[in-house]
């Protein structure tokens, strides 16, 4: 079930909304849990049955911790395992089994291709036949990858003496399977949901904020997403390109990536704060960042704090000297290539953003990068963030650099590239592509405008929800780009 689609609009969320106001405080978590994996399994019952496989897991781990600890309650709640108390091996053990099971889950539904067709390739380049490592085609279940970091922040900080365990399984259900961020984030850590679960206002202009952040994000997908993604779905299906064509789909796909997502996590803050919760910030105008450094302040902040929290720093972060911390920064941003999707082409892009971190850092604040003028540090930033993109749309290693040639005019282009252009530069597709950069450029993100929730701005943000569903009729299937992840 996606949330552009008349099942969760008109059917799955009154219904939802409606029950949890009527239900008792204490039974909420429980009804949260349950819609959550109604949700989840409603395009294959398969995955739920997955992700409570693996919530079980964790709970339990979970449970032992609290128990090894020998901690009594404190005010009739679980207590915080302090960081005094010596980690023994049986607690060091099951925060492995946690840690295992999550990433075991991860490594056989998303990476056991990928690792097969190379190992086939090696195989192939050594002369041991085609066929060594059998593939096995196995479906991704949606979101696995946002879940899965969900879960290990629980156990890591439940261990680490972050946040209080959870006795009620039902409330571990509410938290993993929470439907508003469960496909595609943000990904909400344990640390920072945990009070709420047991204690969050209810209020009508919490209520409001919302609605108001629900439109918006489905405007941004329906209105500016969409016709965004058929500008770039065009150039990348049609090899080589003259370079005017060439950049103009990949500023599209540019637009569409961060309207698309921006737009979910727009959504999943907004039917959240419906229910009383406060999730984090997951985008802060990204494309006005003046440095890939700032960028990833900027972007899709609940990975990039995700990464550094529980991967960059344990790693040693920059206390380990100058060079351990430029191998750091790579380690990271490579796995967190690897973590979109199974592909020498994600890792490629991880390798850009994970260089440019290092090269920033290595300059000092001293560079001629950051001497630049404002605007200059702005649009380098911005084309270097547009070439990483190639790789992460590409399909191929091959695509991406018969496109990375269009872009600089070294393809060979035949007489049918002038095709794409008449598909491109629709009016439609022209003035909503203006309209995107606009909105990039020069005004205030979502976070920022909902933050004073006038009349009429809230009366312009039923005015877009309303045009959004009217559109959205007229438009074929269009699932969240980070679905796939």
């Amino acid at each position: 079930m996606v949330f552009t689609s008349h099942v969760f609009l008109f059917y799955f969320l009154p219904l939802v909304l409606a029950l949890y106001y009527a239900c008792p405080f204490r039974a909420r978590t429980a009804l949260i849990a349950v819609s959550s994996y109604v949700f989840y399994g409603w395009a294959n019952p398969i995955w739920a049955v997955i992700m409570f496989f693996g919530s079980s897991v964790d709970y339990f781990c979970g449970i032992g911790l609290l128990k090894l600890s020998k901690l009594p309650d404190v005010d009739g709640l679980p207590p915080v395992i302090d960081r005094a108390i010596p980690r023994t091996r049986k607690m060091k053990a099951l925060l492995t089994v946690s840690i295992v099971t999550n990433l075991g889950l991860l490594a056989v539904f998303k990476y056991t291709g990928f690792v097969a067709e190379n190992l086939n390739l090696l195989a192939r380049t050594l002369g041991f036949g085609p066929d060594a490592v059998p593939i096995m085609h196995i479906v991704l279940p949606v979101g696995i990858s946002f879940y899965v970091f969900k879960a290990m922040s629980y156990a890591i900080d439940v261990y680490r003496g972050d946040a209080r365990p959870m006795r009620r399984f039902t409330d571990y259900l509410c938290f993993e399977a929470f439907f508003p961020d469960l496909v595609a984030g943000p990904i909400i850590r344990y640390a920072a949901l945990e009070e709420q679960m047991r204690v969050r206002r209810h209020t009508l202009d919490k209520f409001a904020r919302g609605v108001a952040f629900f439109a918006f994000g489905m405007a941004k997908k329906i209105l500016v997403a969409n016709p965004m993604g058929h500008i770039a779905d065009t150039a990348f299906a049609s090899g080589a390109l003259h370079v005017g064509d060439a950049w103009f789909g990949l500023v599209g796909y540019a637009f569409q990536i961060y309207f698309d997502f921006s737009g979910y996590s727009d959504m999943a803050v907004g039917l959240a704060l419906m229910m009383g919760f406060v999730l984090i910030q997951n985008f802060d105008s990204p494309y006005r960042s003046q440095s890939i450094t700032e960028f990833w302040r900027r972007w899709h902040i609940s990975l990039s704090t995700w990464l550094r929290d529980y991967l960059y720093i344990p790693l040693g972060g920059n206390r380990l000297g100058e060079g351990r911390t430029y191998v750091n920064l790579m380690t990271v941003m490579l796995l967190g290539g690897l973590w979109h999707g199974a592909s020498w082409n994600f890792v490629l892009w991880g390798a850009i953003h994970g260089g440019m971190l290092a090269f920033e850092r290595a300059q000092g604040k001293d560079s001629i990068y950051r001497r630049l003028p404002r605007p200059l540090r702005i649009a380098v930033t911005f084309f270097v963030v547009c070439l990483s993109w190639v790789f992460f749309r590409a399909k191929t290693l091959g695509q991406a650099l018969v496109y990375m040639k269009s872009l600089f005019g070294l393809a060979v282009v035949t007489p049918a590239a002038h095709v794409p252009a008449g598909v491109m530069y629709t009016r439609l597709h022209a003035s909503v592509f203006v309209l995107a950069a606009l909105l990039v450029w020069g005004a205030p993100n979502t976070w920022t405008f909902t933050s004073r929730l006038t009349a009429a701005r809230a009366v312009g943000a039923l005015g877009l929800l309303a045009l959004s569903i009217f559109v959205m009729w007229t438009q074929s299937a269009n699932p969240f780009l980070y679905f796939q992840f």
